[in-house]
This record gives C-alpha cells, structure tokens and sequence, in this order.
C-alpha cells in the first residue's frame, strides 16, 4: 500500500502560502440614510398683490357696486363735482391673520372711498382667500377723515389705533385718540373692545374680568369687572346682542368709585332667562356720554346660554 501523506502535506502547505499571499478585500461600511420627514403642505395665503388687484364694494354708496382695484385704486371720473365721480384706495394699513380659525389668513386693511368734496371715508375692510382668490367679506366703518395709527391682527381679532372726530371736533380735524377691537361673525366685524382718550390724555377703557370667553351659563350670570375713570354719575350700560346682532336686553350696571373720575369696579347680576337655551350671545358693558350720547368705552365677553 502507497502511503501519500508527504504529498498531502506539501499540498496543505501551498494552498496555506497561497492564501496568505492574497491581498483581503474589506467589505464596504454602509453609512445609515436618515429618513427625511416629509414636508408639510402649506395652505395658499393672501398676498399683498392681491389685495390690491381684487374686487371691491363701494360701503359708502347706497348701491353697494361691486369695482375692480388695479394696483390698490379705483377711480371713476376725474372731476369730483360730477355725480358719478368715486375713488377708493387702499393705504399702507393692511394685517394678515387668522381671524375665523380655519388655519388660512385673512387681510385686514384700511381702505378710503371719497365721492366728491371733502370727505373721504375710512374703512376696515376684510378679504378672504378662496380657490386662490381674494374675495371681499365685510367692511365697516371707521370715520370721516380718521388718521390711522396702526392695525394689526392679534390673537384672531383685529386690533386698531386711530384718531377720530370726537362730538365737538371741526370735520377737517379729528382729536379723539381711540383703540378698537373687532371678531369677525358670521361674516360680519363686531366691535368686541373700544377705548377713548380724555382731551388731557388720559385713558378710558372698561374691561370685563368675568366670566371668561366661551362661559356657560343659564338663568343669570355675574359680571364682573372695572374702569379706567369712573363714568358720569356711575353709571354703565349692559346690552346682549346674538351672534346675528339681535337685541336681546339692557340695562344699567352700578360702578363703585372712591370719587367722581376714579378708577372703579362693577359687579352686576345679569338675567338671561328670555334668551333660548343654546344661543350664543355678547354681553356688552358700555360707557355711553351723557353729553352727547357717544360712546367712550366698550368690553365685550361671548357666552353660550345653556
């Protein structure tokens, strides 16, 4: 019998020497690809460009036509003793914002619209963006002549610093320095807060601290709160309006001041009991002239009657 081990060994040891010559080839390191969130798409909101190319309607006019700016104007005529003469224009006053809470901003702007003669009419007015389209929601007004401060859109209410014509002020030249508040309802601005200066520059303001926006209450409820400078013969006004501006009370609300002009406080309980359950209502407490019967403050809360 052949024994062939020296030959096995011989072999063994080659294909080691061979192995070892042989360069290694390291496996690649694969380097994790983080996964990339996914960008959110954004709604379309409103530009400035177009708000000044959108439709308007005329609030000053009886018929309410509905124009087309161009580059923030509109005019008709040139000679504004005719009867058919209108100019509108859009200022530099213009906010956006979120004022109804569906997540795409609105514009508040100031426009002024001037038919002939002297005055000229401000506006806030609110457009809206639908199908990418700015459309014309509601306006309100503002004064004959007002110098426009500031506006802007603040916690879903537009906010307004404005000098208008207080009762004894010639109509070129308006003194009375006021603050305004607006929510957008129903498609319509509701005045929610108003605030006036004294002529030596003091601040009148009312301010309601209870109940808190978004109460429920049933039967009555108190309301609570204070002034700036106690009203004339300390006397406020409480008046609750729907949400579709129907009256539904009033009544007077007792301030108590150390004296006459002071700060003060009120604490009124006010009825609820022929307002149907469910219907959401603004409980108002104004500071009403007793001169001239014009407003000089106003505060206003939303509550739901159960």
């Amino acid at each position: 019998m052949v024994r062939n081990h020296p030959v096995i060994f011989l072999l063994i040891l080659t294909l080691t020497t061979l192995a070892c010559g042989l360069p290694s080839t390291a496996l690649p390191t694969l380097t994790p690809v983080p996964a990339q969130p996914a960008t959110p798409t954004l709604a379309p909101q409103l530009t400035l460009d177009q708000i000044k190319n959108a439709q308007y309607k005329l609030n000053a006019r009886d018929d309410h036509a509905i124009v087309q700016l161009t580059d923030g104007v509109y005019q008709n005529g040139t000679d504004n003793t005719t009867a058919d003469f209108a100019r509108v224009f859009l200022t530099e006053n213009i906010a956006f914002g979120d004022l109804d809470g569906d997540g795409v901003n609105e514009a508040a702007a100031v426009f002024f619209e001037n038919f002939g003669g002297t005055g000229s009419f401000g506006y806030v007015v609110v457009y809206s963006l639908s199908n990418n389209q700015p459309i014309f929601v509601t306006a309100t007004l503002i004064d004959d002549r007002p110098m426009i401060n500031q506006i802007s859109i603040e916690n879903g209410e537009i906010f307004l610093d404005a000098v208008t014509h207080g009762a004894e002020d010639p109509a070129c030249c308006p003194t009375l320095e006021t603050t305004r508040r607006y929510a957008l309802v129903n498609n319509q601005l509701r005045m929610v807060h108003y605030t006036t200066n004294t002529p030596d520059g003091r601040k009148r303001e009312t301010q309601i601290t209870a109940p808190v926006n978004g109460t429920e209450a049933s039967g009555a409820i108190q309301v609570s709160g204070n002034v700036s400078i106690a009203p004339f013969e300390n006397n406020l006004s409480y008046f609750i309006y729907g949400a579709d501006g129907a009256q539904y009370a009033e009544g007077p609300v007792m301030v108590h001041a150390p004296d006459f002009g002071a700060p003060g406080t009120f604490d009124e309980t006010i009825s609820l009991k022929d307002i149907p359950s469910g219907t959401l209502v603004y409980i108002e407490i104004q500071d009403i002239s007793a001169a001239d019967g014009s407003l000089l403050t106003l505060d206003a809360v939303k509550i739901t009657v159960k």
